[in-house]
């Protein structure tokens, strides 16, 4: 007898209720990879992690005029440069620095926590022929830039310098700080050297009045870059001799690194020992001894003016004649005594001889008058 095979028994499931300890935990662990992902994800991220980007209310207008200059993307609370170059253009950006641009009407701008602006710019005609940009970069902290296209109604036009894409500039001897500090800078004046280098062109096309970037580092702390234009041509496979000067500011003391740049290499790199301004500590020494003793003088001289004196301490203080004048007193005096003595005698001659008036001079009576001697007397 052969088995029939039965129907299969259900398998068992599991019950369906509230979720288990395990899921909620597991939630709550996605829980802040999701919500950090909600944040990279919004806009305001994208345009922070974007490049700065600059937009202008007018493409175009004329001396005296006014644009609004709009940022976005910008490190946030960061300070801007807002500037009207000319010959420039987004692509190869200011050529020849910032004397291609209107520095005495720039304006200074900072961004917000988004890393935006806004910012009204007066029109100004550069130095330079258009074509014309706004440039704003950074003026600390971390280096950024853009530029906008723009147009200055009115002011010449000129094609923009060859590009000597093969032009490439190397140091060929060691770099050396020149010059010497002055007695000025003793007091406190800044330091200043000039940079001396010799450069060669190693490519095939000349350079034409190269800028150079110098950068002052003290310490632990990044160099701050300025911008310096050489005015000459380095011809291909020539050199050339360049000088920079290099200032330090007021009061600067100790160990520096100069550093010289050119586009993004850095060419040379000198130490700068800069002795303390020792005219300033002896300046504040002096200060800190006569000043204190100044004021105990005028201190002690209030205090003797408005003391108290005690009865009759103006008769000691009665300022005595000098010696001289004393000596010549007394003899006035005397003199005077020896005359009114003199006077009285004569007085009392006359008055005798008034009333004795039968006395002569050459019959008076004197023990003093020799008398005459007769012969025969001893």
């Amino acid at each position: 007898m052969t088995r029939q095979p039965g129907p299969e028994a259900p398998h068992p499931t599991r019950p369906t209720g509230p979720p288990s300890l395990t899921s909620l935990l597991t939630l709550l662990a996605l829980l802040p990879a999701l919500c950090a992902l909600f944040v990279l994800t919004a806009p305001g991220a994208r345009a922070a992690e974007g490049d700065p980007a600059v937009s202008l209310s007018k493409k175009e207008a004329g001396k005296g005029g006014e644009i609004t200059v709009r940022g976005s993307g910008w490190r946030p609370d960061a300070l801007l440069m807002l500037l009207i170059c000319g010959q420039s253009s987004p692509e190869r950006g200011v050529i020849g620095g910032t004397n291609s641009c209107a520095n005495a009407d720039g304006r200074a701008v900072t961004t917000d926590r988004k890393g935006a602006f806004s910012k009204k710019l007066p029109v100004t005609e550069p130095p330079k022929p258009c074509p014309c940009v706004v440039h704003v970069a950074t003026v600390t902290g971390e280096e950024a830039l853009a530029d906008a296209v723009f147009t200055v109604a009115g002011h010449p036009t000129a094609e923009l310098p060859r590009q000597g894409g093969d032009g490439k500039l190397a140091v060929l001897a060691t770099t050396r700080l020149e010059g010497d500090s002055s007695l000025l800078t003793w007091f406190g004046a800044p330091p200043a050297r000039r940079l001396v280098l010799t450069v060669g062109n190693l490519g095939s096309d000349p350079v034409e009045d190269p800028v150079f970037e110098i950068g002052t580092a003290h310490g632990v702390y990044a160099p701050q870059w300025e911008e310096r234009q050489w005015r000459g041509t380095v011809a291909p496979g020539g050199k050339a001799r360049i000088e920079l000067p290099v200032e330090l500011s007021a009061g600067a003391h100790g160990d520096y690194q100069v550093s010289l740049r050119y586009g993004d290499k850095v060419l040379a790199e000198q130490p700068w020992g800069v002795g303390r301004p020792w005219g300033v500590t002896l300046f504040w020494v002096l200060l800190c001894l006569v000043v204190p003793a100044a004021v105990f003088r005028i201190g002690m001289a209030v205090v003797d003016k408005v003391r108290p004196r005690p009865a009759g301490a103006h008769r000691l203080r009665r300022r005595t004649a000098p010696t001289a004048v004393i000596a010549k007193t007394k003899t006035k005096t005397k003199a005077n005594a020896n005359a009114n003595t003199a006077t009285a005698t004569d007085t009392a001659t006359n008055a005798t001889t008034a009333v004795l008036p039968w006395f002569t001079p050459d019959s008076a009576p004197s023990e003093n008058r020799p008398r005459p001697t007769t012969k025969g007397q001893a």
